[in-house]
């Protein structure tokens, strides 16, 4: 069983419903994963406005305690799958995307955390000098699979988008936050942009000797909406990376 964990905080709605129509429409049975939406304490709680029930293991759970790390905790403890993937708001995942997901656990048993292609999609043309900020934004595309069992490793190192990990990975991360063996927080919470939680938790993989890996056949596209494109936007964000080293 594979398990789809989607966090998310007043979400652009236009945006969310794209990403939920992404998922509706994979290549997986349905059988075969389940879909847990973690509201993230949005003012306007999100099982007023979205329907799951055309999945059969569909469900929206409400996180009171605000901020990213605190969604992602929440999921862990609701999913039940042996492999857990973690959808953002803006992201539309390819139709294969769940399956190539599960594919790539079953054969390569030595990576315990990975992520794929994301591609931008702008809503509008975006300035040519925000270019050398687009990693920032997560859009990332490459040609090969990559992997190492280095935690830092840019050139190998999984992001939040579409973020594959197996269950005993994410366990290891929800016992290091329920033991208080890590008291601080990488993640945004309202309206920080600080980054680096989705580091954080593939990282665990290399703490229990599997590696991290980027696979070139896993693809999704980023919605990017022009606020996001702004240079005071950049700037916090910039911040926010930076603050983490």
């Amino acid at each position: 069983m594979l398990s789809t964990v989607v966090c998310t905080h007043n979400p652009r709605m236009g945006y969310f419903r794209q990403s939920l129509a992404a998922l509706r429409c994979q290549t997986l049975a349905r059988n075969c994963w389940e879909l847990v939406i973690v509201d993230n304490r949005s003012d306007e709680p999100l099982a007023d406005r979205i329907d799951v029930s055309w999945h059969p293991g569909g469900h929206i759970v409400r996180e009171e305690t605000l901020g990213l790390t605190a969604a992602r905790l929440r999921g862990i403890r609701e999913s039940t799958g042996e492999l857990l993937v973690f959808v953002d708001d803006d992201n539309v995942l390819d139709v294969d995307f769940l399956e190539i997901a599960r594919n790539t656990m079953e054969e390569r048993h030595f990576l315990g955390s990975w992520s794929g292609q994301c591609r931008p999609a702008f809503e509008e043309p975006p300035p040519e000098w925000t270019r050398r900020y687009w990693g920032n934004l997560v859009i990332r595309e490459f040609d090969h699979d990559v992997w190492s069992n280095l935690p830092r490793l840019p050139e190998s190192m999984p992001c939040g988008a579409g973020l594959c990990v197996k269950r005993n990975v994410a366990l290891h991360y929800l016992d290091l936050h329920e033991s208080g063996k890590r008291s601080f927080q990488f993640d945004r919470s309202g309206k920080s942009l600080l980054s680096g939680g989705d580091n954080d938790l593939a990282a665990c993989a290399c703490d229990i000797g599997l590696g991290v890996g980027l696979i070139a056949s896993l693809r999704l596209t980023h919605l990017i909406s022009p606020e996001r494109l702004t240079e005071e936007y950049l700037v916090r964000l910039s911040e926010g990376y930076s603050f983490r080293r």
